[in-house]
């Protein structure tokens, strides 16, 4: 048997919270600067398809947020059912809708209601009507058993504190054989017990 892998001691509704307030600015105010890259400039930074990039509405453009580009790692096919886990203002659900076209479907899950209102009106203005929003945490995706043909993540698996749960639940929405395309942060040294208990530490 494996070893078992620790859950930071850390308040999850906490940390939520503080990611929740966090990301309602990213979508509300995505002008004002993070101590993150945002936007269109970060997209382009992390090798996002001109082509593809453009036919996606600005609002959902401009409050991007993610850390790497889960396109790069394999290609999404027509007809092909996508969840995406963490989906913020909507870039990565909308271009998997152009990409899986109308005989597909994509499903973009995320906490922040404000983001949500976001992807969802992206969605509605690129007339992607195969692609919906809805409300959930990574570690309880509101869809069915084996539904999804690929999932795709971009920079929020490193906001959960409880990964293996995260991973657990990607696999039970995955159909057999189904594919990862998971863009996100990795650290090559151990983070301070300390750190892992500082909420405003877990914001991105």
């Amino acid at each position: 048997m494996g070893q078992a892998i620790p859950i930071p001691d850390v308040d999850v509704e906490t940390v939520r919270c503080e990611i929740r307030d966090e990301y309602a600015e990213v979508a509300s105010n995505p002008q004002r600067g993070f101590h993150f890259h945002t936007g269109r400039p970060l997209a382009k930074l992390l090798g996002y398809d001109d082509a593809l990039l453009d036919a996606v509405p600005e609002g959902a453009v401009e409050s991007f947020a993610g850390t790497g580009n889960p396109f790069s790692l394999g290609e999404i096919q027509e007809g092909e059912n996508v969840v995406d886990v963490g989906s913020g203002a909507g870039i990565d659900s909308l271009i998997a809708g152009r990409l899986v076209g109308a005989s597909g479907r994509v499903i973009g899950v995320d906490m922040t209601p404000e983001m949500l209102a976001k992807a969802t009106k992206a969605a509605a203005d690129a007339a992607l009507h195969h692609v919906e929003f809805r409300q959930g945490y990574a570690e309880t995706l509101p869809v069915p058993d084996g539904w999804a043909d690929v999932i795709i993540s971009n920079g929020v698996v490193n906001l959960c504190p409880d990964k293996l749960a995260v991973f657990r639940e990607m696999y039970r929405a995955l159909r057999p054989g189904g594919r990862l395309q998971i863009g996100d942060i990795i650290v090559q040294k151990a983070v301070p017990e300390e750190a892992k208990r500082d909420p405003n530490l877990w914001k991105g």
